[in-house]
């Protein structure tokens, strides 16, 4: 019984399911710990499949040590795509940081395994919203869209020339922060304020120690101001995925 093996396409798959399974390992919202290491790489391997037929039409076997070097080349370009993703949603973490700064919750800050994240409460229940929004807003299928048309931009055999995206990485770190000042500025600055308005206090009785109460004061304020900002989360994350959908497309000419 004879059974062809098309090599060529075999080769083809190997390499996309290489550049996605790198890509799902640092892009949100498939980095989440909680996800299995083996469900992520059974989803790169599925969308390898998937996209076989585009990638395997132009493709010729290679030999021993350019196959080799392809797989470089293909981990390389997965992480430079998820690493654009994830700047890009980094925004909305750095927004809880900034609460969580102004409010005065930094002193509990703990590290978070599975989201890999280092802040305290509000810098965790942000990320979770996002990552929890990407889902519901099917999001995420714009991210792996960019995903799939980078193989179009660049082939698996081919070589991602890297000064597109590392200036996309400077500009992309720029606007985070931006963004997160925007998402979080309304609140920051009403703490803010109120740090101004301790202090003048302060100023004029210096007897009331107006500082001992300054840290129930603003925590009271962040979580009366905080659900302002939860609302505009939806349009937040929306309008960051279609950015990365944009990244993805433009970190590939």
């Amino acid at each position: 019984m004879f059974i062809p093996i098309d090599y060529a396409w075999l080769e083809a798959t190997g390499l996309a399911a290489v550049r996605t399974t790198a890509f799902l390992f640092i892009a949100p919202p498939f980095s989440f710990g909680a996800f299995p290491a083996r469900i992520k790489a059974m989803l790169g391997i599925g969308i390898a499949v998937v996209v076989s037929g585009t990638v395997a039409t132009p493709y010729e076997t290679l030999g021993t040590a350019g196959f080799l070097g392809a797989l470089v080349i293909q981990v390389i370009t997965g992480a430079v795509l998820g690493m654009l993703v994830l700047l890009c949603f980094s925004a909305v973490q750095s927004a809880g940081s900034l609460i969580d700064v102004f409010g005065g919750f930094q002193l509990a800050q703990a590290f978070d395994p599975q989201m890999q994240v280092n802040g305290a409460q509000f810098t965790r229940l942000f990320q979770m919203t996002a990552l929890a929004l990407l889902f519901a807003s099917n999001g995420y299928q714009l991210i792996l869209a960019g995903l799939v048309r980078s193989f179009s931009a660049v082939p698996v055999d081919g070589v991602l020339d890297l000064t597109r995206p590392a200036e996309l990485l400077i500009e992309t770190t720029s606007q985070m922060m931006l963004s997160a000042v925007q998402i979080a500025g309304p609140l920051v600055l009403v703490l803010f304020l109120a740090d101004v308005g301790l202090g003048l206090i302060t100023r004029v009785a210096p007897a009331l120690n107006a500082f001992a109460m300054g840290f129930p004061v603003k925590i009271l304020l962040t979580f009366l101001l905080a659900g302002t900002v939860v609302l505009a989360l939806p349009a937040v994350v929306g309008a960051l995925a279609e950015d990365a959908l944009g990244l993805l497309t433009g970190g590939t000419r």
